[in-house]
């Protein structure tokens, strides 16, 4: 589990035979050594991008009216507010762009939500800092292109922050929706750029909620993505995954295909996620988690019932990070591998029957 998760565990405490389950949010192992754990102060206050996305009013656009998926409408009413990242490296010729990707405008101050690995060159086994483009141009649906400025990125959620000169072009900003609300079956629409290929739109349903994929930005996966079969391919990253409404739920991040093709499935960055992250950027330019350092495993009812634990669902402690808060809380990881239903298990002291 990367940091992202952290924030939100609870830890229950259920010591049997030397076993601790801790309630968790998401799947997959805590971070390990290596990340510091940091808080930044804030002052407080709202600043004028939060208050924009928290209450609309009249600066962005509002939801649309009535309960049936209409793309046409969609296109229609969001297209204006999608644009196309053009992010150049190492002093390129303006002729060639080193990377082409999606985003979306998000307040009439400038600022535009894309992904990480757009305008970065962060990867799952890169070192240290990645490095940001030397100069990222938004495109606008009407072919006008306008330079932008890289805030910041969040790595573990693969969500970049881009600002345009408000002056410089009209704006269209599109509402953000409610990610927790989500439903698998509900209809989408993803805009965006495949292959350069502008103001783009492709329709589907949510697949799955919450799904643990391998991240394109670090080695940690992200833990909480929207899968859809609305069609993604390379250039949409970064663009907006529309609901029924026109709100924003998801930032098109990634497909997983064998032939690398569209035909694959799509996975999307939960806007809850990307609204944390713009804040955060925006106001300090980083993003901090709370760090923990464990690795967890799933813990299921039949494998709680087998082995005579206390609670039925959250995460097994299969190992603690030497010298990291999880240690020095007290917390132990498991010692025994067990097979479990074809599942191979890191348990300790468990008290399975005879």
């Amino acid at each position: 589990m990367r940091p992202s998760a952290l924030a939100v565990i609870a830890i229950v405490a259920a010591a049997v035979g030397g076993l601790i389950a801790v309630v968790a949010a998401d799947r997959t192992g805590l971070i390990d050594g290596g990340t510091e754990t940091v808080f930044v102060a804030g002052s407080g206050a709202a600043l004028p991008v939060e208050r924009e996305i928290a209450n609309p009013g009249r600066r962005a656009a509002k939801p649309l009216v009535g309960s049936t998926f209409d793309p046409a409408t969609i296109y229609r009413l969001r297209s204006g507010g999608v644009v196309t990242i053009y992010a150049y490296f190492d002093e390129q010729p303006a002729s060639e762009h080193a990377a082409q990707g999606s985003g979306f405008v998000v307040s009439r101050e400038g600022y535009v939500l894309t992904s990480a690995h757009v305008v970065t060159t962060a990867g799952p086994e890169e070192q240290g800092e990645p490095e940001v483009a030397d100069r990222v141009y938004v495109g606008f649906r009407d072919g006008d292109r306008v330079e932008a400025a890289v805030i910041g990125w969040d790595l573990f959620d693969d969500v970049a922050v881009l600002k345009v000169d408000p002056d410089a072009h009209e704006l269209d900003p599109v509402p953000l929706g409610d990610s927790s609300r989500v439903v698998v079956g509900e209809p989408v629409a993803a805009l965006g750029s495949p292959f350069g290929n502008e103001s783009s739109l492709s329709v589907g349903v949510v697949s799955a909620t919450r799904r643990s994929i391998s991240s394109l930005t670090s080695r940690y996966n992200v833990g909480d993505a929207i899968q859809t079969d609305a069609p993604i391919t390379h250039g949409n990253s970064g663009g907006p995954l529309f609901d029924a409404r026109g709100r924003v739920i998801g930032i098109n991040a990634q497909i997983r295909s064998d032939s690398g093709q569209s035909e694959g499935v799509g996975f999307a960055i939960p806007i809850n996620a990307a609204k944390r992250s713009l804040g955060q950027l925006v106001r300090n330019g980083r993003v901090a988690y709370a760090y923990v350092g464990i690795n967890a495993e799933d813990l299921t009812p039949t494998i709680a019932k087998r082995f005579g634990y206390p609670v039925q669902r959250g995460a097994v402690i299969a190992s603690v990070v030497p010298k990291g808060p999880g240690e020095e809380a007290g917390l132990r990881g498991g010692s025994d591998q067990r097979q479990v239903n074809g599942l191979l298990r890191k348990l300790t002291g468990s008290r399975e029957p005879a």
